[in-house]
């Protein structure tokens, strides 16, 4: 159990850095389109960067199963955002890959930290 919530966290701050640290990367891989201000490389940089590598570095930390629950809680709101946006804009099979990481990491961390 304990090593599953430390890759789970590794994997929040490694997955996150790369929305922090290289945003434009960031942008292409999840085909999004940067506008006249830089708004948007602010918004990958925190939501989908610096948010994740907290997470992670945060459950660290704290080291405790109600850190480690919280990172599944997380996790798991982002694969019900996803899958919401499967349901309503259309399927791809990009968006299927992200749920089905976003519910298993979650989901997992959740399973191992009840109780």
């Amino acid at each position: 159990m304990d090593i599953l919530n430390i890759i789970f966290a590794i994997l929040s701050i490694g997955l996150g850095c790369f929305g922090w640290l290289a945003p434009r990367y960031t942008m292409g891989a999840l085909d999004l389109k940067g506008g006249e201000t830089t708004m948007g490389m602010s918004e990958v940089r925190a939501s989908a960067g610096a948010l994740f590598v907290g997470m992670g570095a945060g459950a660290l930390w704290l080291g405790t199963p109600e850190a480690y629950l919280m990172l599944g809680f997380c996790w798991t709101g982002a694969a019900m955002g996803r899958l919401t946006s499967l349901v309503l804009d259309g399927a791809t099979r990009q968006k299927w890959t992200y749920f089905a990481v976003e519910a298993v990491v979650g989901l997992a961390a959740i399973g191992l930290n009840l109780g």
